[in-house]
């Protein structure tokens, strides 16, 4: 679970949080809303650990993997497809412990590490990202081209795709829906229903809040 207590958190002189308390249970589904400035995404920032608690204290499963979508438009040549693959922390670390086995011509840390891989989805990882590219609008013709080809909202949402692919245990999304037309917010509510981990969502769009 999730749990902040009695959290007072200030940036500048300003009191974002006065001690705040909140338990979530794993699996929990939950909408932060607020005007703007009111410290969402300064809440996201003390959950990742960018920023810390003046008082009281933030505490997660430390074996949780946490997924949230990057701000920063990606630059970068790699294909969309692998781009998104990259989101999977699981299954890279899998096939990083592989190619080190490799090198090192281990054949037990190999049979270990395709085991890992094996148990990470690696078999079907490509189809899988691909399937989200496509939910999220992407053509076909689009799944190999170099992420810098693309627009800045198209850009974004391959950081989003990159994110849900994540293998999560807690999901941080800071309005998701930007840059989503009606059929990618369809996928994507359809999406997050199935998701199972702990999910906090930033959005001012109360009928998708509603939906998830």
């Amino acid at each position: 679970m999730i749990q902040l207590r009695e959290v007072t958190l200030r940036r500048g002189v300003k009191v974002i949080l006065e001690r705040a308390s909140v338990t979530l249970q794993p699996g929990e589904k939950v909408g932060l809303v607020g005007h703007n400035g009111a410290g969402k995404s300064s809440l996201f920032a003390l959950l990742t650990g960018r920023l810390h608690a003046d008082a009281g204290s933030v505490e997660w499963p430390p074996r949780w993997r946490l997924a949230e979508v990057a701000q920063e438009m990606p630059e970068t040549a790699d294909a969309a497809t692998d781009f998104v693959l990259q989101g999977d922390t699981r299954l890279m670390q899998a096939q990083a412990e592989l190619a080190a086995a490799e090198a090192s011509d281990d054949g037990e840390s190999m049979a270990h590490a395709h085991q890992a891989i094996d148990e990470a989805g690696g078999f079907d990882a490509r189809a899988r990202a691909q399937a989200m590219l496509l939910g999220l609008g992407f053509k076909r013709i689009e799944l190999d081209a170099p992420v810098n080809s693309f627009s800045g909202g198209w850009r974004m949402r391959l950081q989003l795709a990159r994110a849900l692919m994540c293998p999560a245990d807690l999901m941080l999304l800071d309005e998701p829906t930007n840059h989503l037309d009606i059929d990618a917010l369809v996928w994507l509510e359809a999406w997050l229903l199935r998701y199972a981990g702990t999910l906090i969502v930033i959005s001012h769009d109360r009928e998708f809040l509603d939906a998830i």
